[in-house]
């Protein structure tokens, strides 16, 4: 089987590792940017032999470079919200049926089928934005669930407590899935006590409100909604493939994702078990990059779980910008 029909068929760790040193081979000879990348830090396939060794592309490059595959044809570019003249970041995607196949296979993952589920998504600033790749996959989830009741919400706040009273009252499984500062508006329009719902966050407060660490925000959000816990996403329009939390703040990945954590101080350095960036490695990025360096700051548990904890500040990034093309 070639490296896209295995992607998904990952067993093992042992299975990972060699998948994962397999798709740094082929990035390194068909992604230019990654190449030149790798050269500098003197990494190629001659000398990196575990997971350990491989470099990660430092985020920022998505800001200023095309990373795609050479020969490749992008059928669309997903695009970062930003703020409001910002640079915002580029994914330009070869093959959307691998994002598709990865999304799908990781809800069921966490969640069973779609099918089975109403799903309701409250992302107004995504669905103001164009390239969205967390509203390409929440349309096609919702397009899975073929449920009538499932849908977008933009800013009629009304409509949607209406229709999360009704599915309530008639007990159907139901996922509410928003940015963090929209949810906030809803509790403060009404509170909920919610029996068959999950609240699940993602995005952040987008400039629309002031930013407050995770447990303030869930503590909030588990009152105003009545439930015992807050699930969470995380992805980033960089990646092909996300990650949960069914609450308190833990994230799994799907098989074909691992996180691994850096020294702040020293970029090329990993750590353990101790709060470091965020490094991902995301397989279903075949055609792009698959070992992706994130402003985000965060822990690694021994069983492979994470913890997000925070993000660097600009001027807290040591060692990412190694180089300028």
């Amino acid at each position: 089987m070639n490296l896209e029909s295995r992607i998904f068929n990952i067993s093992s760790d042992n299975d990972f590792e060699n998948l994962a040193l397999e798709t740094f081979q082929f990035q390194y000879h068909h992604v230019n940017v990654y190449q030149e990348f790798c050269d500098l830090l003197k990494a190629n396939p001659s000398n990196v032999k575990t997971i350990n060794d491989i470099p990660f592309l430092p985020i920022q490059f998505f800001k200023s470079h095309q990373v795609l595959t050479k020969k490749s044809t992008y059928k669309t570019i997903f695009t970062s919200s930003g703020t409001t003249g910002s640079i915002t970041s580029k994914h330009y995607v070869s093959d959307l049926a691998i994002y598709y196949k990865s999304f799908s296979k990781a809800f069921e993952l966490f969640f069973e089928s779609p099918e089975n589920t109403t799903i309701l998504a409250l992302l107004p600033n995504y669905l103001e934005q164009k390239g969205s790749s967390l509203v390409y996959m929440v349309d096609a989830l919702i397009q899975q669930s073929k449920n009538s009741n499932s849908g977008f919400y933009l800013n009629d706040i009304s409509s949607l407590i209406k229709k999360l009273e009704y599915l309530e009252k008639t007990n159907q499984k139901i996922i509410l899935l928003g940015v963090s500062y929209a949810l906030l508006d809803l509790i403060e329009t009404k509170q909920f006590q919610l029996k068959n719902t999950i609240i699940m966050e993602t995005g952040g407060m987008k400039g629309r409100r002031k930013e407050m660490v995770k447990e303030e925000l869930h503590e909030k959000l588990k009152k105003g909604f009545g439930v015992a816990s807050i699930y969470s996403e995380y992805g980033m329009t960089e990646l092909l493939s996300q990650a949960y939390s069914k609450g308190n703040g833990i994230f799994n990945c799907p098989p074909w994702m691992k996180i691994l954590t850096r020294d702040p101080e020293d970029a090329q350095t990993l750590v353990f078990n101790k709060t470091g960036g965020i490094n991902v490695i995301d397989l279903a990025n075949i055609n792009s990059c698959s070992f992706i360096a994130t402003q985000d700051l965060g822990k690694v548990q021994e069983d492979g779980s994470f913890e997000v904890l925070g993000r660097f500040d600009d001027s807290d990034i040591r060692g990412c910008n190694l180089m300028v093309l």
